[in-house]
């Protein structure tokens, strides 16, 4: 966008005073130079100016030819934000405060939109200014998870005491009256049934008892291929692998600052279900790459562990639930097991991803930040 050689002022009285002569160079670098990102477009919706910043947000790459482009084509893949251009000169009023999640990625921003006028007053183009809030927000969804589930845990804590009690009640029952008739083998097989029943109805209790439960990480520099084998153990001894072949491929000197075992749990719980998914058969591979988290700003140094297996994959209305709690497909369990991955991998403040086609497998993506206590 062409810019002009000097400054023009409005004083009281509605005059127009030209201030000291400035070249293009120095508006090209304040607005290179600004945090936010600013984009303006002509009437006719071509792209006249995008800063850096836009760049960084939008995830483009500069070319030559943005510069006079149809808004429609630079922006080709974030088409809620070619919409919102389009229609903004049919505008009374411009929005001084909203939001819009980007797709693909998810980012979240906050934008304003003005007009740009001419000497003359004329309507000549528009300008959106607009901020990363993707961090905000997930701290935001992160703090508005803790209220619900501290709320939930209260509650919770109460019926627990109250289921338990009972439960302990019939299976301690149930142990006393299966010694006083061991002569009868039916009685003991049903006895026997409802003990294994009354203790996983207590495993259920105390499963959700630690889900709501806030979680106070011990944290400490901390091996990433070390907290795979642990969880690999622990994994096979909770479910059953069968003929799984599982692989790691993590660099013995990736660390990070986290908990062990907070960590080893996320893990066990992923292979977990990934076992449970393949019933016994394929491939699970487990790999670990250094990174960034882009999660606003110039992002923070991460390490993303990918957990990959070639099982049945997921519908996408599965997929887009299975790390809500109490959400399972299996015929048993309480669905809390990926609901607690989620709930660690936030309390690391870190970032989970999923990808899944059916028919071909899954993979369950964590990207965890290397230092802790980054959060503003």
């Amino acid at each position: 966008m062409a810019v002009s050689d000097t400054i023009k002022t409005r004083v009281p009285g509605g005059q127009t005073t030209r201030a000291a002569s400035i070249d293009d160079a120095f508006f090209r670098h304040l607005v290179t130079g600004m945090r936010n990102g600013v984009l303006a477009i002509t009437r006719d919706s071509r792209l006249a100016l995008i800063n850096d910043e836009a760049y960084r947000i939008f995830g483009l790459t500069p070319t030559a030819s943005d510069a006079g482009a149809p808004i429609a084509t630079v922006l080709s893949r974030h088409p809620d934000v070619v919409r919102v251009l389009s229609g903004v000169f049919d505008l009374n009023h411009l929005p001084n405060r909203a939001e819009m999640r980007l797709k693909p990625g998810g980012k979240v921003i906050g934008y304003t939109l003005a007009f740009v006028r001419d000497d003359d007053g004329e309507i000549v183009g528009a300008v959106m200014l607009f901020k990363d809030l993707t961090r905000v927000e997930q701290l935001e969804e992160r703090e508005r998870l803790r209220d619900r589930l501290a709320a939930v845990g209260q509650m919770a804590a109460v019926i627990a005491h109250e289921v338990k009690n009972p439960l302990g009640g019939i299976e301690v029952m149930a142990g006393l009256l299966r010694r006083k008739i061991p002569e009868l083998p039916e009685a003991q097989a049903l006895l026997g049934d409802i003990i294994k029943e009354a203790k996983m109805a207590n495993a259920i209790v105390q499963e959700v008892l630690d889900f709501v439960r806030p979680i106070r990480l011990q944290v400490e520099r901390t091996s990433v291929a070390a907290a795979v084998r642990d969880a690999v153990t622990l994994a096979d001894g909770k479910a059953r692998r069968g003929g799984i072949e599982v692989e790691t491929l993590v660099p013995p000197d990736l660390t990070i600052e986290a908990d062990q075992h907070q960590l080893a749990q996320l893990f066990t719980n992923l292979l977990i279900n990934a076992y449970e998914a393949m019933e016994s058969r394929g491939r699970v591979s487990v790999t670990a790459e250094r990174t960034r988290l882009d999660d606003g700003g110039d992002g923070r140094e991460a390490v993303r562990i990918a957990i990959t297996d070639n099982g049945p994959g997921m519908a996408p209305d599965v997929a887009d639930k299975v790390f809500d709690p109490f959400f399972t497909t299996k015929a048993q369990g309480s669905g809390l097991g990926l609901a607690i991955v989620r709930k660690i991998v936030d309390a690391h403040d870190g970032k989970l991803d999923l990808r899944t086609v059916q028919g071909e497998g899954t993979t369950i993506e964590v990207t965890l930040p290397v230092s802790a206590g980054d959060e503003e």
